[in-house]
């Protein structure tokens, strides 16, 4: 039997599982990200219909947490500085969220089968824990730099100001605001360009 057809088989199988896992070309155009990612869009605005957290802050949170990268974790500590020693916590995947959160979130949302290295699962959780944010904690919708210090901290932590003597945390927050406000102008140039297009695709 000649095995050419089922190695072929196995080399496309492979190639196409790397393309649905490896990271945007461009991580800072979020039209770009898209574009290359031509179900992400689709994901993200039903996260944002499920939960009323805009695209841009969405996606400007996750940019911080991980960069996209399907299967973030934690650098380890250095033990004497150059020892590889524990993750500092077991936080995973594009949101980083940690285990004990994520099943708080597949329990309230109904998401029982939700992963954390899939994107159209975190980019849900963000919106989630954005609008948990907005409920717990009064932060509004489109409140880049205060849902960010809420992901971070905890709502608990937050409600308490433990990010208030963290100047650092604080400097962090203001870039991810920036950057959901440079994802927001940016999207608002091809978003209905990315509409059009799920629409075509949708027939199918």
């Amino acid at each position: 039997m000649n095995p050419l057809p089922r190695l072929l088989a196995l080399a496309i199988l492979l190639a196409l599982g790397g393309c649905a896992t490896s990271t945007p070309d461009n991580v800072d155009n979020i039209c770009s990200i898209f574009r290359e990612k031509d179900d992400w869009y689709e994901d993200a605005a039903d996260a944002r219909d499920e939960w009323g957290s805009p695209i841009p802050v969405m996606m400007a949170i996750m940019h911080q947490e991980s960069k996209f990268v399907a299967k973030a974790k934690p650098p380890r500590k250095k033990i004497f500085g150059f020892i590889p020693g524990p993750r500092p916590s077991d936080s995973y995947g594009y949101s980083q969220a940690l285990g004990s959160t994520w099943k708080s979130y597949k329990r309230d949302a109904g998401r029982y089968g939700a992963d954390r290295d899939d994107f159209a699962d975190a980019i849900d959780f963000i919106g989630w824990y954005n609008h948990q944010s907005w409920k717990r904690s009064g932060i509004s919708r489109d409140d880049a730099y205060h849902l960010y210090l809420a992901y971070h901290e905890g709502h608990s932590g937050y409600n308490r100001g433990s990010y208030r003597s963290k100047g650092w945390l604080q400097g962090v927050a203001a870039k991810v605001n920036r950057r959901a406000a440079s994802y927001s102008s940016q999207l608002a140039s091809c978003e209905e360009d990315l509409q059009d297009d799920g629409w075509f695709f949708g027939i199918f």
